[in-house]
């Protein structure tokens, strides 16, 4: 297929990923399509995404005619050159005014929108879902939400670029790692490991507000410093627990040297609700891919993707979690089994190449579909 592929690098602008082209753009390539990428930086764009929040609103208002303008512009120039198949974007409601959208399909192009914060931000995505003739959704529970609003959900599920996703041999150096943002309640369980006397580290943005200012009471701190010391919650960690946010590959390449990866499933602060929503994440592919051992929260869809206890191993809540990595800590043969049987998962079923040859055959593009899975070679 001749695909138009817009979005940004990353769905964090806040730190610098190449985690999106890694994962959507690059597979895309690798199976045979004609695949033209948006020319635009949409970094700010992707800084400024709800609209709810006022020092949003007046930044949305001003910009997204303007990378509509300049979207629709590069599809006509591709599209005359020669006609496209598809336009497959990341997109939110702030991206796209939704009849740009309904341009891009009178011109015969088949439009698709892969969005994968629906577990607790679907509101983000309600103004433009409609307007495509597709949208792929990771999130089970919310493919009728999707249904009512008007729009034609595909359920494809994340997954991992074994081409980037892979094992190190690099030595073991951390009995427990977790990288990702510090929010919800992940701190708190952090806390809870150290305080049984096991070794975590942990690296991300947001952590360093935890650092414990009774350990830095005689450095000279900055101003920055102090400011999120000020903010601090209950929660105080030793700094050497707390790391920088790593680049792409070397969290990928922390997954080797980490005897055991942590995940959570909890969404954002909804840990705080009688009922906190779960949601399988990309790391749930991208560690078992590059050959980590992975312990994350138990949630039921991931027993589609997985044998839980043989490829993976999940937890229900600290206590449960503090038990088993004392457990794995110390039987590193059946630690070694799963972390290869879930390598070899990933790489049997869990690749983006073959969500996309399932997804496109769902949408009933399986003529243009590039190289068949068969083709491809991790």
């Amino acid at each position: 297929m001749r695909i138009f592929y817009a979005s940004d690098t990353t769905p964090n602008s806040s730190f610098k990923s190449n985690l999106w082209r890694n994962n959507l753009l690059f597979p895309l390539l690798d199976l045979g399509h004609d695949v033209i990428e948006f020319d635009y930086d949409l970094a700010e764009t992707f800084q400024h995404l709800d609209g709810t929040k006022s020092k949003n609103a007046a930044f949305i208002t001003k910009n997204r005619p303007q990378v509509s303008e300049e979207l629709l512009k590069q599809i006509h120039r591709a599209h005359e050159k020669k006609p496209l198949d598809l336009f497959f974007s990341y997109f939110y409601d702030a991206c796209v005014l939704p009849e740009t959208i309904d341009t891009i399909k009178e011109m015969g192009i088949v439009t698709v929108n892969w969005y994968c914060n629906g577990a607790h931000q679907l509101h983000l995505v309600t103004e433009i879902s409609p307007h495509y003739d597709w949208c792929l959704v990771p999130e089970k529970f919310r493919m009728n939400d999707y249904v009512q609003m008007g729009a034609k959900p595909v359920y494809s599920q994340e997954a991992a670029n074994p081409h980037i996703y892979k094992p190190y041999n690099l030595k073991k150096e951390y009995d427990v790692t977790f990288i990702g943002q510090s929010y919800g309640n992940r701190p708190d369980y952090v806390q809870q490991i150290l305080q049984n006397d096991i070794s975590i580290k942990v690296w991300g943005k947001g952590w360093e507000k935890h650092i414990d200012p009774t350990v830095n009471a005689k450095n000279k701190l900055s101003k920055h410093f102090k400011r999120l010391l000020s903010t601090r919650q209950k929660i105080n960690l030793p700094q050497q627990v707390i790391g920088g946010v790593l680049t792409d590959e070397e969290m990928i390449k922390m997954y080797s040297r980490s005897k055991i990866n942590l995940g959570f499933s909890v969404c954002g602060e909804t840990h705080k609700n009688s009922v906190p929503i779960l949601q399988v994440r990309l790391r749930d592919f991208e560690i078992p891919m590059s050959g980590g051992f992975y312990m994350v929260e138990y949630m039921e869809e991931l027993e589609a993707f997985y044998e839980i206890g043989k490829e993976i191993v999940c937890y229900s809540g600290v206590d449960d979690l503090i038990e088993k990595i004392k457990y794995y800590l110390r039987h590193e043969p059946e630690r070694e089994k799963i972390r290869k049987a879930g390598y070899e998962r990933c790489q049997r079923d869990h690749t983006w190449h073959k969500r996309f040859q399932l997804a496109f055959a769902q949408m009933g593009l399986t003529g243009k579909a590039g190289k068949s899975v068969q083709e491809m070679s991790p």
